[in-house]
């Protein structure tokens, strides 16, 4: 499950906020949210847990505490609807 983390301090590395994580099971993956022309962080990232019961564990524990200087804010991450994809009931028959 993916995990969306906000309000990170700017001088959070993905390390930490792995090592945080890690606390509550497996992480696969983390990505620190950059910001293309300053080349630092947004202040935002994503973690990604594969088991179900450790992300929703990581995200009850982990919301609105005080991690590296900063109240982190911790959600599970919503996919974002797909832009120009068709619906389904749009297919005309030819």
């Amino acid at each position: 499950m993916k995990i969306l983390v906000r309000n990170l301090a700017r001088t959070t590395t993905e390390e930490a906020v792995r090592t945080l994580f890690a606390g509550f099971g497996h992480v696969a993956a983390v990505t620190i949210v950059m910001d293309p022309a300053t080349k630092q962080s947004k202040g935002f990232g994503f973690v990604e847990m594969p088991n179900p019961k450790h992300a929703v564990t990581a995200v009850k524990r982990s919301n609105l505490t005080r991690f590296e200087g900063s109240v982190i804010r911790v959600k599970l991450s919503e996919d974002k609807p797909a832009e120009n994809k068709p619906a389904e009931d749009d297919a005309t028959e030819a």
